[in-house]
């Protein structure tokens, strides 16, 4: 008690010192500068909400910003303040200049000029009925503006008028109006007005008129049409150059695919190669002229659009050879049209590339241990831009108290990924991302000194490809997975014998089968949208084919009369999951995060039971987060705290909801509160784990966690804090303090 009263008192004497020094620095006659208030005073037909957009609008552009503050303390001020006059180096120097930051003084010249901006904004935005004023309140040394806006009602579009003249562009322009965001009785705004514009622009660039602008237009405005509406009058500028009224079409392509920024590109005597239309400049042989029919767009005599352009540049970005990527327009001197001839310019990275990485951990059961990997790679494998990866890798971890148990694995990753679809079938994607055929190879070796060593082989081969930035799609069509331990331990073989779950975490297992994955992502791309979501659905299934083929049925499986191959049973299953999120934007920085997470695997033919790795789990950092991680459910099973092996608890079936609240405090701090709840349950009853089946009393299984967190976001990561409390288990519990669970990670939960 003595000690947080010292701390508050630390609080109170900080506070009271920045709120004198705040000040008592300044010159006779200088004001502390401490923010603007803005008031909307209505004299005519305005909505509530109008005014309210208004405020928020003018309050925004507002200037100067005020001394940045710490849970409303200038703390930056009162370091600048506190450091007096510091030499030109040293540690005072640093704090005041670098930590500090100076009083921002009350300037009549820029308030005033603040009112000519809001004046400005108004009338851009169809309020020309408008008046600013300014007050100021002063009070110990520390000013505050005061502006009043009394506003009239807003002014609407009425006509709209598009070129009429019958030259080629007017002709243009006006088949695309039926898509003008200038709608009759719209309220008036100048940005309507440029997102006009550009619209307009952006239509023409698909019909080939490569030379044009949005600058080349104006827009007339008529307000004195009554009725508080104004008449827009779209016009082609008198004097716009002459290649911008014009719509031009592709002559020659030119592809300089080793290219490097002092490179003589007009040098005669350089050796081309010509593939479907494209001159291919490659002295060096680096690259097969094949790649570029794959990737490029335009071809000769089609007519130039933007939406091409840019096509081909995604394209050549995303095959992850090219470091730069340009592409150049230049008329071409050609006495049959109005051409173009386009150049492009690619710089590759280096071919082949080395990266070590070496990693170091302690955990809190006294173990420490780290890991080495060596990344090889070739960016350009077969001259088609095919990326070739090996990555070997070996760690280890000893324990040195307790059970003092030592762990080492080793292994191998092997992946081959090609910039296209290797199929007997035809694929058409026109995005701007290359489609890819992917091979994964991969060897591990675990060993643990007290318990066992465990071997596993995978192999997959399939495709991946992007519609646009937001959406991803991948087809395995083969996933291949080989588990088998040996060297068991005659201590551990004897835990496995009594405890099912625990066997079930190392059990021989082979997994042949295919998968298909869709993903969309609102948020890749930067937006400031009220609603955003993530979705996520995937489609596992194993073992299908040999099962039906070998005969494979529950009842043989049952009992013990299984489809081996290498010894080991081949896995039989279904496995579906869902996982859907939803950003509501509440404010500028305060976003109402939910998530719904559902998964459902079923076991059959050859299979009694889903593999282990194929299984679902509850618990932990980016799930129920009141819960231990992987050890909550299923159902109302709870796993004793007296068990040796804290086995992580598998089920079948998943159902998770969490809704979190973040918003920002200050500076790179952000908070949350959060609910989670949800369980895991086994499809078929576990006479090993009681209450653990999926049954019509499920909601009462359903386990509830709340709490709250800090994010801290450094850019670079944002490194998580949550502390958590169970408020509803799926078993019979007392509910204490001493349950509360902290969770430390990196990233959002969701």
């Amino acid at each position: 008690m003595r000690n947080n009263c010292k701390i508050l008192g630390f609080i109170m004497v900080v506070v009271l010192l920045q709120a004198c020094s705040s000040t008592k620095y300044l010159a006779p006659g200088e004001d502390l500068y401490v923010g603007a208030t803005v008031k909307v005073k209505p004299v005519g037909k305005v909505s509530k909400k109008q005014q309210k957009a208004i405020k928020s609008e003018l309050n925004d552009i507002a200037r100067p910003h005020t001394n940045s503050t710490i849970l409303g303390i200038r703390f930056k001020l009162f370091v600048y303040n506190a450091t007096g006059n510091p030499k030109k180096k040293g540690i005072r120097h640093w704090l005041k200049y670098t930590v500090g930051e100076p009083p921002v003084i009350a300037s009549m010249t820029a308030m005033n000029k603040n009112s000519v901006v809001f004046q400005d904004r108004l009338e851009n935005s169809g309020y020309f009925r408008d008046t600013v004023t300014l007050d100021t309140s002063v009070h110990d040394k520390k000013l505050k503006a005061i502006y009043t806006a009394y506003i009239d009602e807003q002014y609407k579009i009425g006509k709209v008028k598009f070129p009429q003249g019958d030259d080629t562009l007017s002709v243009s322009i006006r088949k695309h109006v039926k898509n003008t965001v200038l709608k009759p009785g719209v309220g008036y705004d100048l940005d309507l007005i440029k997102d006009e514009r550009s619209r307009i622009d952006s239509r023409l660039k698909e019909h080939g008129f490569y030379y044009f602008s949005p600058n080349d237009l104006i827009a007339k405005i008529d307000s004195t049409a009554g009725n508080h509406t104004v008449n827009v009058d779209i016009q082609i500028k008198p004097k716009i150059p002459l290649d911008a009224g014009k719509s031009y079409r592709i002559n020659n392509i030119v592809v300089y695919a080793d290219y490097y920024t002092d490179a003589d590109t007009s040098r005669k005597g350089i050796s081309a190669k010509y593939s479907n239309g494209y001159t291919i400049i490659d002295p060096k042989g680096k690259f097969r002229p094949t790649l570029f029919d794959k990737v490029l767009v335009f071809k000769k005599d089609s007519t130039y659009n933007l939406t091409s352009h840019n096509l081909a540049l995604n394209r050549l970005v995303t095959l992850g050879t090219y470091k730069f990527v340009k592409a150049r327009f230049e008329k071409s001197d050609t006495a049959y049209g109005d051409y173009l001839n386009l150049y492009y310019y690619l710089t590759p990275f280096t071919k082949k590339s080395i990266k070590f990485t070496a990693t170091t951990f302690t955990k809190s059961n006294s173990a420490s241990g780290g890991q080495l990997s060596v990344d090889l790679l070739n960016r350009n494998l077969f001259k088609g831009a095919e990326q070739f990866a090996i990555t070997p890798y070996v760690g280890l971890e000893q324990q040195f108290s307790g059970q003092k148990d030592g762990t080492r694995r080793g292994g191998i990753d092997i992946s081959l990924s090609m910039p296209q679809i290797i199929s007997p079938f035809k694929f058409k994607i026109n995005s701007g991302f290359v489609p890819r055929t992917k091979i994964d190879i991969g060897y591990e070796v675990f060993s643990s000194d007290t318990l066992y060593t465990l071997s596993s082989f995978y192999a997959s081969y399939g495709y991946s490809w992007r519609q646009n930035q937001q959406t991803e799609a991948t087809f395995n069509i083969l996933n291949a997975s080989y588990v088998r331990p040996t060297s068991i331990k005659p201590a551990f073989q004897s835990e496995l014998d009594e405890d099912n779950t625990l066997y079930r975490s190392i059990e021989p297992q082979l997994i042949i089968g295919s998968s298909y994955n869709y993903n969309v992502n609102t948020q890749i791309k930067q937006n400031n949208h009220k609603n955003n979501f993530y979705f996520n659905g995937n489609i596992d299934a194993s073992g299908n084919l040999i099962g039906l083929i070998g005969g494979a049925s529950i009842a043989n499986a049952n009992k013990g009369k299984t489809i081996n191959i290498f010894n080991v049973p081949l896995s039989q299953y279904i496995r579906l999951e869902v996982d859907f999120r939803h950003y509501l934007k509440l404010a500028d920085n305060t976003v109402l995060a939910s998530r719904f997470w559902g998964g459902f695997g079923y076991a059959y033919g050859n299979s009694t039971q889903l593999p282990y790795v194929k299984a679902f789990f509850a618990g932990g950092t980016n799930d129920i987060r009141a819960f231990r991680s992987r050890g909550l459910g299923p159902g109302s099973y709870y796993t004793p705290d007296t068990a040796r092996f804290l086995i992580d608890q598998p089920g079948d079936i998943k159902l998770e909801g969490n809704v979190e609240l973040r918003t920002k405090l200050f500076s790179v701090v952000n908070g949350a509160i959060f609910v989670d709840a949800g369980n895991i349950w086994t499809l078929r009853r576990d006479s090993t784990r009681p209450g653990a089946q999926f049954t019509g009393n499920f909601l009462n299984q359903v386990a509830i966690g709340g709490g709250a967190g800090l994010r801290f976001d450094l850019t670079i990561l944002v490194l998580r804090l949550d502390v958590a409390y169970p408020l509803v288990k799926p078993y019979a519990y007392s509910l204490t303090p001493s349950q509360l669970v902290y969770n430390l990670a990196i990233g959002y939960p969701f």
